[in-house]
């Protein structure tokens, strides 16, 4: 009986163990993650609107049609990034994402206290070679360090009702996405 009990634990420890290395890995084999779908439709260092989700037809799984989106492919390569992004009076929020999906920062309208958010996004190293400014405080200047040089920055606003939906896309075409370039 215990020979059977052991067999048993011994099958359940070994499915556990390929289970988990299967979705763990499962993910970096994906070749339609969020990155490629907008590689043909986005420009790098450009904001760009994104469709309406309709029911037949998303861009990306899971968008909801009360939001009005737009994508930021960033790369690093040749410089630090600006973002400048009008909030609109709902609800206006930005993420960061790596090339693989994982998000690493976001922030909201009532989080940063002001009409425009605005912020840079560098590498640690573009960051280490800043000159120490002692007039600067870190109220004034929002940094976001990136840990790869690629991914995206999602704009996402809500819009309360359908008949403010042309408003908030206005507001949203205003963002800005612009490469810093390397001072020598």
């Amino acid at each position: 009986m215990i020979r059977w009990l052991l067999w048993l634990l011994g099958g359940v420890l070994l499915g556990g163990i390929v289970h988990l290395a299967t979705v763990l890995f499962l993910p970096q084999t994906a070749t339609q993650d969020a990155y490629s779908r907008l590689l043909a439709i986005t420009k790098v260092n450009a904001m760009v609107p994104l469709p309406s989700p309709s029911p037949q037809a998303a861009l990306m799984p899971f968008m909801d049609p009360a939001f009005v989106t737009a994508v930021c492919r960033y790369d690093l390569s040749q410089g630090s990034l600006k973002l400048t992004a009008p909030v609109t009076p709902a609800y206006t929020s930005v993420s960061f994402y790596t090339r693989q999906g994982i998000a690493y920062y976001a922030i909201n309208d009532r989080a940063a206290g002001r009409r425009v958010i605005e912020l840079e996004l560098m590498t640690s190293e573009q960051r280490a070679q800043l000159p120490e400014e002692e007039d600067v405080t870190a109220a004034d200047r929002l940094i976001v360090e990136s840990p790869t040089l690629t991914g995206l920055i999602v704009l996402r606003a809500m819009t309360p009702e359908a008949s403010v939906m042309p408003t908030v896309r206005s507001v949203l075409g205003q963002a800005k996405c612009q490469l810093q370039p390397v001072a020598s």
